[in-house]
């Protein structure tokens, strides 16, 4: 389950200064020599620092002096710049997984000297998964119950500790990826109705829509119909049969859906942040048929044990946001529209990240 599309950037804080080779200097001539408006150029990067020297004579001590200058704004300049080496985090194709990769990101920048390349929205979770394990990415944020399933293709377990470990523990055995604590949040699969129809039906929970459901149309997004834990067994626990085959939408899509009427039921995130501002109504899955879905960040083994600042920078996480808190930053992105690394800036100087 899991933020448009975003350009990449590239934070400069708390790094360490690469080292610059000292400039070379020209032979000097034999003989005394004026030197008349001559300006001494030497290129750092994007920044030009040059020093005019006036009509005088030309000492030992002067050019000692300009050298010295010279090597001292290049170290200072060197002080923002990132090692060569380079993580790359990835995420889904849907706000909360752009936050969260957005805030992995800035954790790596801010304790380590590694440039973060990030790769946001590349698609579902397979794709996600096969960048991860091929080593196109190096991290993304997934969600325990989505990997028990539509990965390890395991059957629904509704303990929490038990499906951390039991992915845990598959994930390092077949994958090689580390699963790391929990970010703290769960974000399962929440049945949407607009709120005008939960007050006149008295709809609170999944079981209450079945008397309707024949006359209803639903909207679901492409992996919820295919995933283990989608569709067809959730219709079957409920015993729900709607209107015609449910329409298939992009995430982006299905709250708008509902809100024009076009469809009467979605399956959005427990953790998304319009819910409440467009007036509409999560149902309580009363059977219990979804398994618990902790946000978790997956990271290559490889990439731990190469970077072990990755480890300690992420780490750091664990336990760290909330329910009430995710669903604030989406709805700063997908409300307000601001920009998460805004968004997950603030968040992360509030927590002294």
């Amino acid at each position: 389950m899991s933020a448009g599309n975003f350009l990449v950037r590239t934070c400069s804080a708390g790094v360490s200064p690469a080292v610059f080779p000292t400039p070379g200097c020209a032979k000097k001539p034999a003989g005394r020599r004026r030197y008349e408006n001559i300006a001494f150029l030497w290129k750092l990067d994007k920044f030009h620092f040059a020093t005019r020297i006036r009509r005088q004579r030309c000492t030992v001590g002067s050019l000692l002096s300009i050298i010295l200058t010279l090597i001292i704004t290049c170290l200072t300049s060197a002080c923002g710049k990132r090692g060569g080496e380079k993580i790359v985090v990835g995420s889904k194709n849907f706000t909360e997984q752009i936050v969260l990769a957005e805030l992995f990101a800035q954790q790596v920048e801010a304790h380590s000297a590694l440039r973060v390349e990030r790769r946001l929205n590349l698609g579902g979770t397979f794709i996600c998964h096969d960048a991860l394990v091929s080593g196109k990415i190096d991290l993304y944020p997934e969600y325990t119950g989505t990997a028990l399933t539509a990965i390890l293709n395991d059957p629904v377990q509704n303990a929490p500790s038990e499906v951390f470990r039991r992915v845990q523990e598959e994930y390092r055995a077949r994958f090689n990826v580390e699963v790391m604590p929990p970010l703290g949040f769960n974000n399962t699969f929440a049945m949407i109705v607009r709120g005008d129809d939960a007050d006149k039906l008295h709809l609170r929970t999944i079981s209450d829509v079945a008397p309707y459901a024949a006359k209803w149309r639903a909207g679901f997004g492409y992996e919820f119909m295919e995933r283990p834990d989608g569709y067809r067994g959730w219709v079957a626990a409920y015993g729900l049969h709607f209107t015609g085959a449910p329409r298939i939408l992009d995430l982006g899509l299905l709250y708008r859906a509902l809100e024009d009427k076009q469809v009467d039921l979605v399956a959005g995130n427990s953790t998304d942040g319009v819910i409440a501002s467009l007036h509409m109504v999560a149902l309580e899955d009363d059977r219990h048929y979804f398994p618990p879905y902790e946000a978790v960040p997956l990271v290559r083994r490889a990439t731990l044990e190469k970077h072990p600042d990755v480890r300690d920078a992420i780490g750091a996480l664990a336990g760290k946001i909330s329910v009430d808190e995710m669903r604030l930053m989406n709805y700063a992105v997908d409300g307000e529209h601001r920009d998460p690394a805004d968004v997950v800036g603030a968040f992360r100087k509030a927590k002294g990240l």
